[in-house]
């Protein structure tokens, strides 16, 4: 990707890597507040193939594991300080669990984005996190006082970029009209086996086909307003790359068998082929991979070595679609 040294992608881009680990995975249960030297056992090896493996972006989530992924993880960095020099933190705040009659809900007021930072930051154990996403659209946002909180967030060096995950092109371009710092990523479900990021954009005009559910600029809005994309569910959790697919449907089996294939043919993993088809996007989309498998995480990172031909990204978009295209 070709950014202007000026513009704060850059400065990501440089402690960024081409694949992100999501720590979601990390903690143990979400039913159980409890984490144990297991947990923590676990979090030292997963950091460290990925390190060993050239991933240095680290995805939290408040949320994930009820914040047990994000405490698992600070206590990797109390026992282990110098792996802060190496590495960028990235978490996201927002979501809202229900509480007594109060539903799950999602929450970008000031006061709520300011609390959710200091929990990150305490269950962390660290003073500042590269970027912040907002994790889901919040209706009730108020575009003047997110902005209030992000540049509180920023002069006091707690925050040093901001992003979203799960927007739009209108929400986020009506976001970044009150902001002083604009936003540089957006994480959405991108994946072989969740295609109307896609869909929408090859069949508009065409009779026939019914809503793919994405909204529609999404991806060229990312790329003119130079924000990384980034896509969770990036593995389809396995679908492609060793599950059990005999009960699942035609285009799915045939997908599965085709990336068994190609990755025979590019003498590579599953995993890295299934990865690789969405980073031979144009939009330089950057896979959020949830494994904490170590044998899984480096057949992983092969992707990167994987540039797909074009013949062959049609073949996988085709197979998982399971009709031709119009």
């Amino acid at each position: 990707m070709t950014v202007n040294s000026a513009h704060p992608l850059q400065q990501y881009i440089e402690k960024s890597s081409r694949l992100v680990f999501g720590c979601m995975g990390l903690g143990g249960n979400w039913d159980d507040p409890n984490y144990g030297a297991d947990h923590i056992k676990q979090a030292h090896l997963a950091i460290d193939t990925a390190l060993e493996s050239g991933i240095t972006l680290f995805d939290h989530a408040d949320i994930y594991t009820i914040g047990k992924a994000e405490r698992v993880f600070g206590e990797v960095l109390k026992q282990r300080p110098e792996l802060r020099q190496q590495i960028a933190l990235q978490s996201k705040c927002g979501i809202r669990f229900q509480d007594g009659d109060t539903p799950g809900r999602y929450d970008f007021s000031k006061d709520y984005i300011m609390q959710s930072v200091d929990g990150i930051l305490s269950r962390l154990g660290v003073e500042h996190i590269e970027l912040l996403l907002l994790h889901r659209p919040d209706p009730l946002m108020e575009v003047d006082e997110v902005a209030e909180a992000f540049q509180l967030l920023t002069e006091q060096g707690k925050v040093s970029h901001f992003g979203v995950s799960n927007m739009q092109s209108q929400q986020m371009a009506y976001l970044n009209s009150a902001l002083k710092k604009p936003l540089i990523v957006n994480q959405l479900e991108l994946s072989l086996s969740h295609l109307a990021w896609l869909e929408e954009g090859v069949t508009a005009g065409c009779s026939g086909f019914g809503s793919s559910n994405f909204a529609a600029g999404t991806l060229e809005y990312c790329a003119q307003q130079k924000i990384q994309l980034q896509s969770w569910g990036s593995l389809s959790q396995g679908l492609f790359s060793g599950r059990d697919v005999s009960s699942q449907p035609e285009n799915i089996v045939n997908t599965a068998n085709l990336v068994s294939s190609l990755a025979d043919k590019y003498q590579t993993t599953k995993e890295a082929i299934v990865l690789a088809w969405l980073m031979r996007h144009p939009g330089k989309i950057q896979p959020v991979i949830g494994t904490t498998n170590s044998s899984r995480i480096r057949d992983c990172a092969q992707s990167i070595h994987v540039n797909l031909s074009r013949e062959d990204w049609y073949k996988l978009f085709v197979a998982s679609r399971g009709e031709a295209l119009p």
